[in-house]
């Protein structure tokens, strides 16, 4: 027993039930948490980083994954401080911080004296998913990505990546991890894109998969093709796809600075279901 004093401690495979409801309070956000657990049953080899809990009178309440990226779940007044105060001390082994807003902008408030400065605080993204069908015709040219069009796609998602996050996924292996990531992404059938010509002029992926919600990711549209209206019709059929073979429910988050594409995602059907936010170091 913690006894009735707030506590944090380090999660493992004995804690996944409790984790899971947590996790299911807001499937549609914490789709990339979620993922991880389902995935690794919170075995430490395989959950890519550790999971942290914070109690309240012996009961989990909220979460904090810790590993390439920081990500709080469901973290809010004391747990945001806590989670701050032990990646303080663990030291800064995150490229973002990502998450409900509210958690992620306070957190970094506390951390900010010794990991800053940021490359970039993108502090409003909203949240938006989609349930009930796209209510726009897919995009019948929409399709997966073969396993043997890897070259194909990798200059569009470097090129989305790039344009996205402001620098490119190169890192210190030359870009061996991402395209590692591209790859299996493709081989489980979660790359879809537009070819005209043999060449790729719209492509999203689907990212992070758990039973109840799965996430879009790296859409894109080529800059020669933009203003065409590639992306309503190619988001349209992302959706379908994923709606039918992967989740009941299709979620993302997007820049709010970023009007045409939270246009776009509204006429597909997607509605706004919260915020989040990111620091990027």
């Amino acid at each position: 027993m913690l006894g009735t004093s707030p506590a944090v401690r380090t999660l493992g495979p004995q804690d996944l039930g409790d984790v899971l409801r947590v996790l299911d309070r807001t499937p549609y956000l914490d789709v990339f948490v979620a993922s991880r657990v389902h995935a690794s049953g919170l075995v430490p080899s395989r959950l890519g980083g550790e999971l942290w809990g914070y109690y309240e009178s012996d009961q989990l309440r909220s979460l904090c994954y810790s590993g390439a990226n920081l990500v709080p779940v469901a973290a809010d007044g004391l747990a945001t401080k806590l989670f701050a105060d032990l990646a303080g001390r663990r030291g800064r082994r995150c490229s973002s911080i990502v998450g409900a807003a509210d958690a992620v902008l306070a957190m970094w408030d506390l951390l900010r004296p010794e990991w800053g400065p940021a490359r970039e605080v993108r502090s409003c993204q909203p949240v938006m998913q989609l349930t009930g069908g796209p209510i726009v015709p897919p995009d019948p040219k929409v399709r997966r990505v073969r396993p043997g069009e890897i070259d194909i796609l990798m200059p569009a998602a470097v090129a989305m990546f790039t344009e996205e996050v402001g620098i490119a996924p190169t890192g210190n292996d030359g870009g061996a991890y991402y395209r590692a990531r591209m790859v299996e992404l493709v081989r489980s059938g979660r790359a879809f894109a537009r070819f005209d010509d043999g060449a790729i002029v719209f492509k999203a992926e689907v990212g992070a998969v758990t039973p109840r919600a799965c996430q879009v990711q790296g859409v894109w549209v080529h800059p020669n093709r933009r203003g065409e209206g590639l992306s309503i019709g190619g988001m349209a059929a992302v959706a379908a796809f994923a709606l039918r073979d992967i989740a009941p429910t299709v979620s993302l988050y997007v820049n709010d600075f970023n009007v045409v594409a939270r246009e776009t995602y509204r006429r597909v059907g997607f509605t706004e279901v919260g915020r989040f936010a990111t620091v990027m170091f």
